[in-house]
């Protein structure tokens, strides 16, 4: 275990927790969010001390503006779709309209609660939490306004804003954010989402299902390009279904103010222009790092593009200095974060873990259908193998009791090496966010069709759909439907 500073041993001996006025730390944070909390936690579960600085509120860009509060507006959108398609399940019921203010309440009250409980486990592991904007200014101390705090090992965590493109002014009054359009006060008429990536595709997904019009803007040829072709392709049939509108491989051009909201100018690949008009328009072209000004390159960080660059293990190129995160490029999800968090905290205690595997982190869009996934899609795979070195099969979720019942359409598609391990699951559907986690021990477990094919998934469950099609790659199809 990390040997404590005198400073430090001091400090506890006299309250029992580190302040600021002592400031020396096992372990000093710059900020609070998934990766940076994660770390704070998990290092003072391990007996380190650990200081937490944070501008904003413990809990960072996931909590109060990203995953929790757009998944509870999903959930209200969920809830929305059931009503006003009751009479498909016999149910009567009608959809009186959607009450921008109780659903912000809802939303809001759940933050709430995950932030309150959030707060009181900091306190309770003997976190101290420095509030204030804090800057790198030494190759192991942050300062803080007036205060320099120093670390024996310093992990950046600083997280990420939404980015907007060169030249298009975001005024948070008709050309939005997402952390705008957490806080719209109404449901907009109809609106333009710049974006068919995860964030676009969601709030795509909560406002049709609000009642708005919607039109997603995409320049890459397909929605969640990211995601394996055949995912994106039934991702946009439904969408197509839903009324939502999309026009792939078309780029941004201008959005100019009108009367009634925006005139979006748009261009194809081929040159072509045309306009969409629309109360709003949401900016969903991504998320940069949070990184500017904060002195980390000038404390010899190596950067590329505002991303901090690290090893395997999370580490900078300045000694004792580690970052994880949104800073870092690859995922900018979450749940990356916090496992990068957790490593940190468990590598300078000493504790030697595996690195983050990341292919291995699950991905999930939730819209409605839902679109998820963990380790290589098709084209990856072939790619890596060779197109002779993989099999695939995709199982319809037609043939799944659950996905019956629920009404909902999809598949589990399997990539596997030939006569090898599954490489690649990727599902769509209502609901199949909730399958991943099986989806990840397989992909982790470098499971073969033959090793889960005999596991007994409950009837009637999703989780079937995921037997299902092990039994068909593994040669045994059961309830096959072609």
């Amino acid at each position: 275990m990390v040997g404590r500073s005198p400073a430090i041993q001091r400090s506890r001996g006299r309250q029992g927790r580190t302040t600021v006025a002592d400031a020396d730390y096992d372990v000093l944070i710059l900020g609070a969010g998934s990766g940076g909390y994660a770390c704070a936690l998990r290092a003072a579960q391990l007996g380190l001390t650990v200081g937490l600085v944070e501008k904003a509120k413990v809990g960072g860009t996931c909590l109060h503006v990203g995953c929790i509060p757009t998944k509870a507006l999903l959930h209200a959108a969920e809830v929305a779709d059931s009503a006003r398609e009751s009479e498909q399940f016999g149910v009567r019921a009608t959809l009186d309209g959607i009450d921008m203010t109780g659903v912000n309440s809802y939303k809001d009250g759940v933050v709430s609660r995950l932030f309150k409980g959030l707060t009181g486990l900091v306190k309770s592991r003997g976190i101290t939490v420095v509030e204030g904007e804090g800057r790198l200014t030494g190759p192991k101390q942050v300062t803080v306004g007036d205060t320099t705090i120093t670390g024996r090992h310093v992990v950046l965590a600083s997280g990420s804003h939404a980015r907007s493109l060169p030249g298009l002014e975001v005024d948070g009054e008709r050309v939005l954010t997402s952390d705008h359009a957490l806080r719209l006060d109404r449901v907009p008429r109809s609106v333009v989402v710049l974006g068919g990536g995860v964030i676009g595709c969601e709030f795509a997904s909560v406002w049709r299902s609000f009642g708005a019009e919607v039109t997603i803007v995409e320049a890459l040829p397909r929605l969640v390009a990211a995601e394996d072709e055949a995912s994106s392709k039934a991702l946009e049939r439904a969408f197509r279904k839903r009324g939502i509108a999309f026009r792939t491989g078309t780029r941004f051009s201008s959005v100019e103010h009108t009367d009634d909201g925006v005139r979006v100018t748009v261009e194809t690949e081929a040159g072509e222009q045309s306009t969409i008009e629309a109360e709003l328009m949401l900016v969903a072209v991504g998320r940069g790092p949070v990184t500017e000004g904060l002195g980390y390159d000038e404390q010899g960080v190596a950067m590329e593009r505002g991303f901090v660059l690290t090893d395997e293990r999370c580490r900078t190129s300045a000694e004792g200095v580690y970052a994880v995160g949104d800073i870092v490029p690859g995922l900018q999800l979450a749940h990356r974060g916090f496992q990068q968090g957790i490593f940190v905290a468990e590598d300078i205690a000493g504790l030697d873990p595996r690195p983050v595997d990341e292919t291995a982190i699950p991905r999930v869009t939730y819209s409605s259908p839902e679109v998820a996934s963990v380790g290589l899609d098709e084209r990856t795979a072939a790619e890596r193998f060779g197109a002779d070195g993989i099999e695939t099969v995709t199982y319809d979720l037609g043939g799944n009791g659950k996905s019956q019942i629920l009404k909902t359409q999809g598949f589990v598609k399997l990539v596997r090496r030939t006569d090898g391990p599954v490489v690649g699951i990727h599902l769509v559907g209502e609901r199949v966010g909730e399958l991943v986690g099986e989806a990840q021990l397989i992909y982790g477990w470098e499971g073969y069709p033959e090793d889960v094919a005999p596991l007994v998934h409950a009837h009637p469950t999703q989780n079937e759909a995921l037997g299902e099609a092990h039994l068909a790659l593994a040669g045994k199809p059961l309830h096959a439907h072609s």
